[in-house]
């Protein structure tokens, strides 16, 4: 069974090595020393909307490492989790450290990743992934899965699927891993409004204003996607272009008709929420950015994008969390 390597043990990346050391697979977590030590100390604690709720000593079985040589000495399997700032680096001690025959799979936001890591470590090592989940630190330590979904890997490798598909980490194959990663992407201009909001999930998508907000966000980047000549896939239960349609319905019918959107965890928050809080450079140059300059290569504006970029940028600079914003102030 080959080693899995967690390659930037943040949120999405604590919760998957905990699913897969539960169903016995051996797993390195490698991060940074004072979440590391705080897991040494209490042991890694997963949850999910589902009921899962585990915490798993550190051993043998899931290790723990700070330095890049040691952690990447045995991957056979290397799920790479860092902020999407971080991935060239990481291509980098990879190449450096890691045993040239380990597989590497991108399970980061935005949809350029795969392609960086590719072009320093081939592209026969590197798949594209997509998390369609979101995952919070908890004020008490645990690593919560709020919504739900499958993550989705690039279909060409034999038996990678199943060595990740667990129990609390359910995993699928796509042969057009673009059109899933554009498809996430225009569900993810989401994570900025619940970070400006400072709004639980559930509360936030709920309220009529913050969804008019996300369905603009969405049209303009079905605008772009549209003249640059790519279709994104389903990530919700609407194709893409049907989306920003439900989100404009009034509050009665948008319950009726997206019960299965609603049904958010009351814990769940963005990972962009998170970043605030925690005073951590955010992914908005990924996220509204791409659909930015999609837009302009294609001649077109993206003025809601810039908007909420552009507030999202004046909050990190504030250093303060969420600045709690009304709908009506984005």
């Amino acid at each position: 069974m080959r080693h899995i390597l967690i390659a930037g043990a943040g949120s999405v990346g604590c919760y998957a090595g905990g699913c897969l050391a539960l169903a016995g697979r051996p797993v390195t977590l490698l991060g940074r020393a004072s979440l590391l030590d705080r897991i040494a100390a209490g042991g890694l604690r997963v949850s999910d909307l589902d009921g899962l709720d585990r915490t798993l000593p550190t051993g043998p079985g899931l290790r723990l490492d700070t330095d890049p040589a040691a952690a990447m000495a045995d991957a056979g399997l290397i799920l790479v989790t860092v902020k999407c700032a971080d991935t060239s680096a990481m291509a980098d001690l990879i190449a450096t450290h890691a045993p040239p025959d380990a597989l590497v799979i991108s399970l980061q936001n935005g949809v350029g990743n795969a392609g960086i890591l590719a072009q320093r470590l081939g592209p026969d090592r590197v798949l594209a992934g997509m998390v369609p989940f979101n995952i919070v630190q908890l004020p008490d330590g645990r690593f919560h899965r709020g919504t739900g979904g499958r993550i989705m890997i690039a279909a060409g490798q034999d038996g990678v699927r199943a060595e990740l598909d667990v129990p609390g980490l359910p995993v699928a194959e796509s042969a057009d891993m673009d059109a899933v990663l554009w498809g996430k992407l225009l569900i993810n201009l989401n994570n900025a409004l619940n970070a400006l909001s400072g709004l639980p999930l559930a509360q936030q998508v709920a309220a009529r204003p913050w969804r008019l907000l996300l369905a603009h966000q969405q049209w303009e980047g079905l605008r772009a996607l549209r003249r640059a000549g790519i279709k994104p896939a389903k990530s919700a239960a609407l194709a893409p272009h049907l989306l920003p349609w439900l989100l404009c319905l009034p509050d009665p019918l948008f319950r009726l008709a997206a019960r299965r959107m609603l049904s958010i965890d009351p814990l769940a928050r963005s990972s962009m929420w998170e970043d605030l809080e925690r005073h951590r450079p955010t992914e908005i140059d990924r996220l509204q950015g791409a659909v930015i300059d999609l837009a302009e290569r294609h001649g077109l504006d993206a003025p809601v994008n810039r908007r909420v970029r552009d507030l999202i940028r004046a909050a990190e600079q504030a250093g303060a969390g969420s600045p709690g914003l009304a709908a009506g102030a984005v």
